[in-house]
């Protein structure tokens, strides 16, 4: 007979941890939930790219952010992952990283010893600010046959284009994207 396997109980670096997480996110109007002792989904609301989905988890030794940017790109993968890679080497304590799928995110990793309300609020700050700025050139790098075609067929039929307006100027100008801007 197979016994459950118990959860070992979380140190006490974890439960300040996981406080300081709740501080944080509590201090702000951020949707989020606490889906399991230490694990917390957080929606990030933005400008280019609306909501950004957050991970946080509390691990033994570290606190992991994953946040979800965009799924893998249609084309251009070469590009688009370049870009990101050339990116990452400015970018404040959280990169670019590509899953299985090809599916971009962004992710961190904080000893559980530097995990404050502060930090937090600050990680996911950089999370909010690399996924909103860099939103539409991944979308134009990697998605520009389909926003052409999705263009091309609202215009044919009269159907508004303001959602699509970041990407009028090269739409406008023919079927080649602007040149990946320097990262």
């Amino acid at each position: 007979m197979m016994g459950r396997v118990r959860e070992p109980a979380a140190t006490p670096e974890q439960v300040r941890a996981a406080e300081a997480i709740r501080a944080a996110l509590g201090d702000d109007a951020l949707e989020w939930v606490e889906t399991a002792e230490g694990v917390f989904d957080v929606v990030l609301p933005g400008d280019r790219k609306l909501k950004t989905p957050v991970r946080l988890e509390v691990g033994p030794h570290a606190l992991a952010i994953h946040a979800f940017v965009c799924r893998r790109p249609d084309e251009n993968h070469q590009v688009v992952y370049r870009w990101l890679l050339e990116r990452n080497l400015r970018m404040f304590a959280v990169a670019f990283a590509v899953d299985q799928a090809g599916d971009i995110f962004l992710d961190s990793r904080l000893p559980l010893a530097g995990v404050t309300a502060e930090e937090v609020d600050r990680l996911l700050g950089s999370v909010l600010t690399y996924s909103d700025e860099s939103f539409n050139t991944i979308l134009e790098l990697g998605f520009a046959t389909a926003i052409r075609k999705e263009w091309e067929w609202r215009i044919s039929r009269g159907e508004p284009t303001h959602n699509l307006a970041a990407f009028r100027g090269w739409l406008e100008k023919g079927p080649q994207p602007a040149a990946p801007p320097t990262p």
